[in-house]
């Protein structure tokens, strides 16, 4: 498969995973979404769509986003992700999406010692979690996926109450 095709698959599922869970997967009346992995907004922009009259707080190392798909300044957090969604943890967020995944397993393995940590303890109980790594850890519980989602692309959880 060309990089092409496989980054046209892996947007394919991030949009067809979100709009599952807001069509599908109850999400809690409160809290905030968490967007960890800004880029360039695009998936800032679709969350923003699907999910009106949500606060969505963006995480990135650095501002690479269109200013179209930019969050205001209050719910936007520079720096290393490891570090500062730690602040987050206890936040009862309703919804998290991840996709820091590099395609190198190596660096990937790393973020995966923090990462599922970091969104469970910034989820709310029964909060929501969408990755594209999966995320082992005790307190989150796989949910299906809809079917146009290779199970391997992207995971899907919700924090044990």
């Amino acid at each position: 498969m060309s990089r092409l095709d496989s980054f046209i698959r892996r947007m394919s599922a991030q949009r067809d995973i979100i709009d599952h869970v807001r069509d599908n997967v109850p999400l809690l009346p409160t809290g905030a979404i968490l967007e960890i992995g800004l880029g360039n907004g695009r998936t800032f922009d679709h969350l923003r769509d699907r999910f009106p009259g949500r606060r969505i707080v963006a995480f990135d190392r650095a501002l690479g986003a269109h200013a179209s798909s930019t969050p205001e300044p209050e719910n936007l957090v520079i720096g290393e992700i490891g570090e500062t969604a730690r602040a987050f943890a206890g936040q009862g967020a309703a919804l998290v999406h991840a996709d820091i995944g590099t395609g190198y397993p190596d660096k990937d393995a790393i973020t995966l010692t923090w990462l599922p940590d970091i969104v469970s303890a910034a989820l709310a109980p029964d909060g929501v979690a969408i990755s594209g790594l999966p995320l082992e850890h005790p307190s989150l519980a796989p949910l299906p996926i809809p079917s146009t989602v290779d199970p391997d692309r992207y995971f899907l959880y919700r924090r044990k109450a």
